[in-house]
């Protein structure tokens, strides 16, 4: 066995399988069985971990040692004696959560969850805004966004409209894709990198069927990117968030916290609140606040 280690990147995961790219090619690896003692919490490697290597006299290689992880998109089993915490992508750059303008229509309160997710794990955000062709006015509905912070890129797979943009941004990053079915990130995809967007979609539908084993991939792009699809963000549960850190996560909220009157202040009804002050003086949104009430109260 060459001993000699290399690092490399996973950009494949599955059933206990992981490919890793390195500066020398492609390698198929499991994990060394040490890294597996114990009872693990979560998944040991994934998606998107630095990962060092021992290649094999038969060309596989085997995972010796899984890097730190910066950061990483996880989620809690949702298997009943589950506390187990799924990675769906280890090390993001940015997540970059893809809506339409119209058709289907732009559902608003699955954004905010997607952010409010985003903000707990620290994953910067882009918010695309797609089939811009459709509507006159696209910032009407997107805009509030932009204020809160959050980069907007307007885009239209159809016309072109913002796809040299999208693409710079993905530029040397590792992104997580995510967003409702029927928006058009295939097309836009195929717009950066022609055949992306239909290698992604074939990886979706492997993972359509009730008993088939799901394959992550991140797909590498020309300009040094790589684009994982995350369709796991729509059934991502906020599992260790109490109600009262909700409002850490709505950057429009947070900063009023401390002047509330009750330092237990649940933004809902207390004399002094305020944030209940600032919806009144039309400073805070008031979907963007609907949205707040529903995640503090756990429904999806």
């Amino acid at each position: 066995m060459n001993e000699e280690l290399r690092t490399g990147l996973i950009v494949k995961a599955q059933s206990g399988f992981f490919t890793v790219e390195t500066g020398e090619g492609l390698f198929v690896c499991q994990l060394r069985g040490k890294l597996k003692q114990g009872r693990p919490v979560g998944d040991l490697a994934a998606l998107g971990d630095r990962v060092k290597i021992a290649v094999l006299p038969d060309g596989t290689g085997v995972i010796e040692e899984v890097e730190e992880r910066k950061q990483a998109i996880v989620r809690l089993d949702p298997r009943p004696q589950g506390k187990y915490q799924q990675v769906l992508l280890a090390n993001p750059d940015q997540a970059v959560f893809v809506f339409a303008c119209a058709n289907p229509k732009p559902k608003l309160r699955m954004l905010d969850r997607f952010l409010v997710i985003a903000e707990k794990q620290r994953v910067p955000v882009i918010i695309v805004a797609n089939k811009i062709d459709l509507v006159k006015k696209p910032n009407e509905i997107f805009g509030l966004y932009e204020t809160l912070g959050y980069p907007v890129i307007y885009t239209s797979a159809k016309t072109g409209k913002g796809v040299k943009e999208l693409k710079s941004k993905l530029a040397g990053k590792i992104s997580a894709l995510a967003g409702p079915s029927g928006v058009g990130k295939s097309s836009l995809l195929n717009a950066i990198q022609p055949g992306l967007g239909l290698a992604v979609d074939e990886i979706g539908a492997v993972n359509k069927g009730k008993h088939t084993t799901v394959t992550r991939e991140l797909f590498s792009l020309g300009n040094g990117g790589y684009v994982a699809d995350t369709p796991g963000w729509k059934s991502l549960a906020l599992w260790d968030t109490e109600p009262e850190e909700m409002d850490a996560y709505f950057p429009e909220l947070a900063p009023l916290v401390a002047e509330c009157q009750f330092s237990d202040c649940t933004h809902t009804h207390e004399p002094g609140c305020a944030v209940l002050s600032a919806l009144k003086a039309g400073k805070i949104h008031p979907e963007r606040y609907e949205s707040y009430l529903r995640l503090r109260a756990g429904e999806n």
